[in-house]
């Protein structure tokens, strides 16, 4: 019998993390054909979140815990989690049912037909408008400037066959762009489209360092055009100045007594070169900001405690069989 794996990365998520047990849960058990594991990693969580799973673990062993020693971050957490998952197929799935667990039928469905890859993708979403139009258009811009093809509105969940969990770890990347990875991979992939409800219990843990951090990171990660565009501008205006400066010189012989430059022009045209300097070395720190982190190899986090991985996935627990 083939295992399914389940893992769920929470921050803070005392208000989510049982609902969602019950409902992974119970999804799994009206499949029925699947043993399962569902690892829950959590980032150092400030609030009730470890022991409340803690709790669920000590009735369900097919819940594993990864406590990890500090926060390390949105983007290392799960990729640490995917990398302990023992199942034939993985589906991540976040905390806070923006990711709905009902779909998960959807998933497997489309795994037993051959696909290697199943991607949820957001139709629409229940969150901020305008939050929701900046991603849409971020998507967008990321697959016209990307190298590769790239799936637009998808955020990572999905379900992976083990060929690509494995090919996923053969990367080696101390931080790394899933979504980008999947597109790098190109096997066979499946789009699911779904409505993003809203989050249910508590408030998102993204800021907007975090979201500029994301953002950045599928840029640096899969295209070249930001630092060759700023080749581009610096030869633009390099003719701009050039051709400025034969204007002026021109129109000084021509009117020579009578033309003054003035400051303004001068103090505009340092400032706006000054400008284009700052953003070409902004461009160029992210990039090497990236190979930076790539040549540190630091892992994806540092264990504090697991739990329930000393033992096999087993069939999800009915309501009957926890009574028992």
């Amino acid at each position: 019998m083939k295992t399914i794996s389940i893992i769920t990365a929470c921050y803070n998520e005392e208000a989510n993390v049982k609902e969602l047990y019950e409902r992974v849960r119970a999804v799994m058990a009206r499949i029925g054909r699947y043993r399962y594991e569902h690892i829950f990693i959590d980032n150092h969580s400030e609030d009730n979140t470890v022991a409340i799973l803690k709790k669920i673990a000590e009735q369900d062993k097919n819940i594993r815990i990864i406590v990890n020693s500090r926060n390390f971050g949105h983007i290392r957490s799960p990729m640490h989690a995917l990398g302990q998952a023992q199942g034939d197929a993985v589906i991540g799935i976040v905390a806070d049912f923006q990711d709905p667990p009902e779909l998960i039928p959807d998933l497997i469905s489309a795994w037993e037909e051959g696909y290697k890859m199943v991607l949820g993708v957001k139709e629409s979403s229940a969150e901020n408008k305008f939050m929701y139009a900046i991603r849409k258009y971020y998507y967008r811009f990321i697959k016209k400037i990307s190298s590769i093809p790239t799936f637009e509105n998808a955020t990572g969940f999905g379900l992976f066959d083990r060929q690509v969990i494995d090919i996923i770890k053969s990367f080696k990347d101390p931080y790394p762009y899933f979504r980008g990875m999947i597109a790098e991979i190109g096997l066979p992939c499946k789009l699911i489209p779904y409505h993003q409800p809203e989050r249910k219990h508590g408030k998102t843990k993204n800021n907007f360092y975090s979201l500029y951090d994301m953002a950045m990171l599928g840029i640096t990660n899969f295209s070249k055009i930001p630092l060759r565009m700023s080749i581009f501008l610096g030869f633009i205006s390099a003719i701009i100045c050039l051709l400025t400066a034969i204007f002026y010189f021109v129109y000084k012989l021509l009117f020579w007594n009578s033309f003054t430059i003035g400051e303004a022009p001068i103090i505009i045209g340092v400032f706006l070169f000054s400008s284009i300097q700052l953003i070409a070395l902004g461009i160029l720190g992210e990039y090497i900001g990236s190979i930076q982190t790539y040549v540190q190899a630091r892992p994806y986090v540092v264990e504090q405690e697991r739990v329930n991985f000393e033992f096999e996935p087993g069939m999800p627990l009915t309501e009957k069989s926890k009574e028992d």
